[in-house]
């Protein structure tokens, strides 16, 4: 059975769009700073695509279904990719931060970094109070 031209259309377009998109688009090159930490950038990609066509009937005979008509041949295709910047994944110092490009959710962000920090500094207060309650040492206000 032969192709109908809709197939090549569209294939040509998903090929196209397979070029353009691909894991790098997303999740960029890194790069190295002179300190060593590697800068990683994150985007968001969307794609659409569509495609359409229609044969145009020159006479009005009648065809059996599958059977090619010979009738000309009408179509088109279209795709749009928007890729967004989202933040840049920063890996050095042995902690690896997002920082966003967009700051509406910053303070949020910086929360959700901070907290393992915060939560090691309240348990070891907490370990230094039960260490000094158990010997009867007094701990010097300060």
């Amino acid at each position: 059975m032969a192709e109908h031209p809709i197939e090549g259309l569209m294939k040509t377009a998903m090929e196209s769009i397979k070029e353009m998109v691909d894991v790098n688009t997303v999740v960029g090159d890194p790069v190295e700073t002179p300190d060593g930490s590697v800068i990683i950038p994150v985007s968001r990609v969307a794609c659409g695509f569509a495609a359409g066509g229609g044969e145009y009937a020159v006479g009005t005979g009648s065809k059996n279904q599958g059977e090619s008509s010979g009738a000309p041949f009408g179509g088109g295709s279209g795709a749009g990719v928007s890729v967004q910047p989202m933040g840049f994944l920063v890996v050095g110092n042995g902690q690896i931060r997002l920082l966003p490009v967009d700051d509406s959710h910053a303070l949020f962000d910086r929360l959700i970094d901070t907290a393992p920090q915060m939560l090691n500094q309240i348990q070891s207060m907490f370990n230094k109070s039960k260490n000094t309650a158990e010997t009867g040492a007094k701990q010097p206000i300060v």
